[in-house]
């Protein structure tokens, strides 16, 4: 009898982890159950397999898939064992370029989620659909410790936070939020999609998922967001770290052109063309070659795909439409408003931000002197992708100190009020 080759064994261990699949399926499990199909090639074996989820099971078949697959993994044998041994994270993989993904990513986010090992390593994932009024919002949580909630920004999705989330699970409870209208969330057709919805969805999340409060993390329309939800219930909201927030915009040269634009058009037949979208993905990095190639085609094929839908189509636009437009003074106007948070903050602005330039932090440091505030030299609009590293520090460090310095900003502002 032959010794078996080092091929033959790791392809062994592969298909033992794959066969195992079906039978980790538990209630516990299906929270927010994905029907789709995976497939997952194997670079270094010339191997594929197709992982299909469906009433409540999973089934598994060597082979290419029989249809059109909602993502496509592709990596050596020994990354995909240890990804379904709950040994690595998939996000790890994907940094390091050992995995390549094409399609949704968020597909496949939930489905290592579904599967994971309960004796894995790795803090285990939590997916769920947190049903708040009369909308689905996909939440992805892990980690152990104070819980924070992260906050994507406009036309993004939960995935943007996946390296930070990941990076924070260590030491807190992390919740990675998919608003309304994006990501794997309901998608109305009439809906407000202004900061003041938005911010009672994440409120609603956190009554979904029983936290009496927590650290709001939200990047460009979900600083924006977070920094409402801590405007509405500042008792619910331990501090908020904001990500190059979108800030009302004083100057609005396009303001007119932007009032006409109607949400409602997004339900009409059209595509967003590929090249336009990686031309706008760049142009949220100060150093394009810092996002990693696989992670970049994954994020701009998700968009894509999400596009398709008319009625994402229209979320997308009626969120920009109403971000752009509003008022930065005035009775109701933004910065009058933030004026009156309650809750410590933190904004975190990239020096080379093209979409929300770092010049927003006079306006801030006027309005609300108290705020923390940082420029990261050779960044841009999505911290948390260009600099997960540092990113992950600053934040670590601003929730250590945000207890101290919660009774020292209410203070203050009884005193502005007494005045």
């Amino acid at each position: 009898m032959g010794v078996p080759s080092v091929s033959s064994k790791r392809e062994g261990a592969l298909e033992q982890e794959i066969r195992a699949l079906p039978g980790r399926v538990t209630a516990e499990t299906t929270t927010a159950w994905t029907q789709a199909v995976v497939h997952l090639a194997v670079v270094d074996l010339g191997q594929t397999w197709e992982l299909r989820s469906d009433d409540r099971a999973i089934h598994v078949r060597r082979g290419p898939s029989r249809e059109r697959p909602h993502v496509v993994l592709a990596a050596d044998s020994t990354s995909l064992t240890s990804l379904l041994r709950g040994d690595v994270a998939g996000i790890e993989l994907i940094v390091d370029g050992r995995m390549t993904v094409r399609g949704s990513l968020d597909t496949a986010v939930s489905l290592e989620a579904m599967v994971r090992p309960p004796e894995a390593v790795l803090p285990a994932m939590e997916t769920r659909h947190a049903r708040v009024g009369k909308q689905r919002v996909a939440v992805l949580s892990s980690g152990t410790g104070p819980d924070v909630v992260c906050i994507h920004g406009l036309g993004a999705s939960r995935t943007s936070f996946l390296e930070l989330g990941h990076r924070l699970a260590g030491d807190y409870r992390v919740h990675l939020v998919d608003l309304p209208g994006f990501g794997a969330s309901s998608t109305p057709v009439r809906a407000a999609y202004d900061a003041p919805w938005f911010a009672e969805h994440v409120l609603g999340v956190l009554d979904e998922l029983r936290l009496d409060r927590a650290h709001l993390v939200g990047n460009s329309m979900g600083g924006r967001v977070a920094i409402e939800a801590a405007l509405q219930a500042p008792e619910r909201v331990t501090s908020l770290g904001l990500l190059a927030p979108a800030v009302a915009f004083v100057r609005r040269g396009f303001h007119p052109l932007v009032r006409l634009a109607r949400p409602e058009l997004g339900v009409l037949p059209h595509g967003i063309r590929r090249d336009i979208v990686e031309k706008q993905l760049v142009s949220f990095f100060a150093e394009p070659d810092a996002i990693d190639p696989a992670l970049a085609d994954a994020i701009v094929e998700e968009f894509k795909e999400r596009q398709r839908s008319p009625a994402a189509r229209a979320a997308l636009y009626s969120a920009a439409r109403r971000i752009y437009l509003e008022p930065p003074f005035g009775k109701n106007g933004f910065y009058p408003r933030l004026a009156q948070l309650q809750v410590p903050a933190l904004f975190v602005w990239g020096s080379h931000d093209r979409l929300v330039p770092a010049a927003f932090a006079r306006y801030v440091r006027e309005w609300l002197p108290d705020a923390q505030q940082i420029v990261l030299e050779g960044c841009g609009h999505v911290p948390q992708v260009e600099h997960p590293e540092l990113t992950t520090e600053l934040l670590h460090g601003f929730f250590d100190h945000a207890n101290a310095a919660r009774p020292m900003r209410r203070r203050r502002l009884r005193r502005v009020a007494a005045a």
